[in-house]
């Protein structure tokens, strides 16, 4: 398998189609909210045409109403990924949520299961009081992890209460690399992908997203983490202007894209490629591609 990354915005997409169609290789999703069958204007699926042009793999397949974590994404992921590889073509990993990366390179540390108990008690707590409590017995993890993700504190706060241990203790059991990971993170300059983040977010207003959400219907837990899913839900319900919702979510996209670079720099087994809007995408693909079919 080969891994096309990059944080959003950043044009993983086309670059990754335009590649897998010079290998004949498939394409698997590894975004956590691209994977859900719904809001696809929200979560800046690839285009119609482009998934037309090559299969694809975990994008729009799990309901808005399921709960969804890294095990299962894991476990989807190897599978499809082995089919794939059965029909003699390359794997082609694409996305940014660079927790599913590392568990697909790495494996992942033996956590507990989830708690249903325990999480009903945290689910109670406002968020800043689990941000505080996480500061307290997790200090390390409490910078680690995305604060502002109740679905991420509550499970690093339930994986210290049922260990005795600090969540971020488990990182580093984390096995090595698998050998032969190979692949690229795109990289563009923070001026170039902040103006795409806000081309990106204009353009969804523009092409109906208010209209998207307003018609989704229920969203379980994990889907209504998306990045503008409640902005433009406090839209809807009159508590925020048009302008200031699409201002809120090009921040909170451009704070994502932050995140995303900084697990980035830690993942030493990938190239990192800039690139910028003079590339040439077709000259980029054939450089992808001859590297696929070189990598043995």
């Amino acid at each position: 398998m080969y891994f096309i990354l990059g944080p959003t915005a950043s044009g993983k997409s086309d670059i990754a189609v335009a590649v897998a169609e010079r290998c004949g290789a498939e394409i698997v999703g590894a975004d956590a909210f691209q994977i859900y069958a719904g809001l696809d204007m929200l979560t800046a699926k690839p285009a119609p045409e482009l998934l037309a042009r090559v299969q694809h793999h975990l994008i729009g397949e799990i309901p808005l109403t399921e709960t969804f974590d890294v095990a299962r994404y894991v476990t989807l992921a190897r599978q499809r990924i082995e089919e794939i590889q059965s029909r003699g073509k390359p794997a082609l990993i694409v996305g940014g949520t660079g927790l599913y990366i590392r568990a697909l390179t790495h494996g992942l540390a033996a956590l507990p299961p989830a708690n249903a108990a325990l999480r009903t008690e945290f689910e109670a707590l406002p968020l800043a009081d689990l941000q505080e409590r996480l500061r307290l017995l997790d200090p390390v993890a409490a910078v680690q992890i995305d604060l502002k993700n109740p679905r991420r504190v509550i499970r690093a706060l339930e994986v210290c209460v049922l260990t005795g241990r600090p969540f971020s203790s488990f990182r580093d059991e984390w096995k090595n690399a698998t050998p032969g990971v190979r692949g690229i993170v795109l990289a563009r300059s923070q001026e170039e992908l902040h103006a795409r983040i806000e081309r990106r977010t204009a353009a969804m207003f523009e092409q109906g997203v208010v209209e998207e959400v307003r018609d989704a219907g229920e969203v379980g837990a994990t889907a209504a983490q998306t990045i503008g899913l409640r902005e433009i839900r406090a839209l809807l319900a009159g508590e925020t202007s048009r302008d200031e919702c699409i201002a809120s979510i090009a921040l909170a996209t451009r704070q994502y894209a932050k995140r995303q670079l900084t697990w980035f720099r830690r993942e030493t087994a990938f190239e990192r490629i800039e690139i910028s809007e003079g590339n040439d995408v077709d000259a980029l693909a054939e450089r992808i591609a001859d590297a696929i079919a070189h990598s043995g």
